[in-house]
């Protein structure tokens, strides 16, 4: 599949939290979205947990991850986001896409909404 890009919003959730707006990776490859850790730690993401991640070059490492507010393609949902390194390629994963509806479409490398979202 070649490269997919959104541009996406993360807000803080917390009180007078800010945001963050960045084209992001599509990555239906990965199940967590992640972000530069210093850009969410400068609008206001705390961390909540860490867990084990692989990353792309099949190494393991455990990484913070915070609860955030995600815009893209006029949806809004919520859920984790990663701490990444600084200067992180930020990448959308299929957790947040799948919670509104959208799913890569790998013929045109294109993101396509789903007529209704399952609920079965």
């Amino acid at each position: 599949m070649g490269l997919t890009k959104v541009t996406t919003k993360l807000t803080c959730l917390g009180d007078g939290g800010g945001s963050y707006e960045e084209v992001f990776l599509v990555d239906a490859g990965a199940t967590d979205s992640i972000a530069p850790g210093d850009e969410l730690r400068k609008i206001g993401v705390a961390e909540v947990g860490k867990m084990s991640y692989e990353l792309a070059d099949e190494t393991v490492r455990e990484l913070p991850y915070g609860l955030v507010q995600i815009e893209f393609m006029g949806e809004i949902t919520a859920g984790r986001v990663v701490f990444g390194d600084p200067g992180a390629e930020p990448i959308l994963g299929v957790t947040a896409l799948e919670s509104v509806g959208i799913i890569v479409d790998p013929t045109n490398k294109t993101l396509k909404r789903l007529p209704a979202i399952p609920l079965k």
